[in-house]
């Protein structure tokens, strides 16, 4: 028999010669048969692997209003064009104040300090913008020759801003929740682990938290950047968040609103769906085709706030 594996998975891998041609007509039938019912249970294997389990959400700027509007907001106060700050956080790349409080690596006061020191840097802001603008086909606008970015009023206007619910994902995920079929997931750059005294929780919004209990509820996992120590888009967040729900990134729909988390995700397997600013409906439509249930019928109720 160990032959006659052998010579089953040498053809299956694409031998041009059959190995049994010799053998008796009953040998060949019977190592026949053992390829093909080798090869159907990898067919099997791969549709059922293949088979969504799981629904995973980003939280601000997909269950959630975005916060990039309170940045967007804030570049306008300041005259500055848009997406001058936004480009100026991503560049900052992993060690940036933005990415290391989403890890839970530095207190609330620490970044403040940080954040409005990094995007007050015009020398650095300057020139990521301008490879922005390049990337984007865009013509450089004038570009600011001094800056003073309050890291803790642009902070608070992006959280105060992002604590509405967006009604037609709500919606969803109670419709996906009632079938009790699919394992409804979080995977969120996110502050749960921060320590924020009372008065700094009322100034940001965060009355319940910055996860209160009634957000993390909608989730049969909660997966907090600041809590697990990894954020979007590192590989091992998306795979962490899999195996903590006994699932395969194939076997995972993701909803997300930045570009590089949806294409990490689907370098992994995942199916994804982007969600773009104003544009949660179409997202929900794509969703509902993917699952084959009904999502968006009727007109869910208005937002309500965290």
């Amino acid at each position: 028999m160990q032959e006659i594996r052998r010579n089953r998975h040498r053809n299956f891998r694409g031998s041009t010669q059959c190995c049994w041609l010799t053998v008796s007509s009953f040998d060949k039938s019977l190592r026949l048969y053992s390829y093909t019912y080798s090869y159907l249970c990898e067919i099997l294997y791969t549709m059922h692997s293949d088979q969504i389990k799981a629904i995973i959400f980003d939280i601000g700027g997909v269950v959630l209003r975005s916060p990039f509007i309170g940045i967007a907001t804030y570049e306008r106060e300041l005259g500055l064009p848009e997406n001058y700050l936004n480009s100026s956080i991503v560049e900052r790349g992993s060690q940036g104040a933005w990415q290391k409080f989403e890890r839970g690596e530095i207190p609330l006061f620490e970044f403040y300090e940080s954040f409005g020191r990094e995007l007050s840097d015009t020398t650095n802001g300057n020139l990521w913008y301008s490879r922005y603008c390049k990337r984007k086909g865009l013509e450089v606008p004038p570009l600011p020759k001094t800056l003073n970015v309050n890291g803790r009023e642009l902070f608070g206007m992006m959280m105060r801003g992002s604590n509405t619910y967006d009604p037609h994902i709500l919606q969803a995920i109670h419709r996906i929740r009632a079938t009790g079929r699919y394992k409804i997931i979080a995977l969120t750059n996110n502050f749960a682990k921060a320590d924020v005294p009372p008065e700094e929780a009322k100034f940001l919004g965060w009355a319940d938290g910055a996860t209160p209990n009634h957000l993390r509820t909608l989730f049969d996992d909660f997966c907090d950047s600041s809590t697990l120590k990894m954020r979007k888009p590192e590989p091992g967040f998306y795979l962490l968040a899999c195996e903590r729900n006994g699932i395969q990134p194939g076997q995972a729909v993701f909803l997300d609103d930045i570009g590089m988390n949806l294409k990490a995700a689907k370098a992994l397997g995942m199916h994804t769906i982007h969600v773009a600013i104003g544009q949660t409906l179409a997202a929900v439509k794509i969703l509902e085709s993917k699952l084959g249930i009904d999502l968006t019928s009727t007109e869910p109720t208005a937002t309500s706030k965290l």
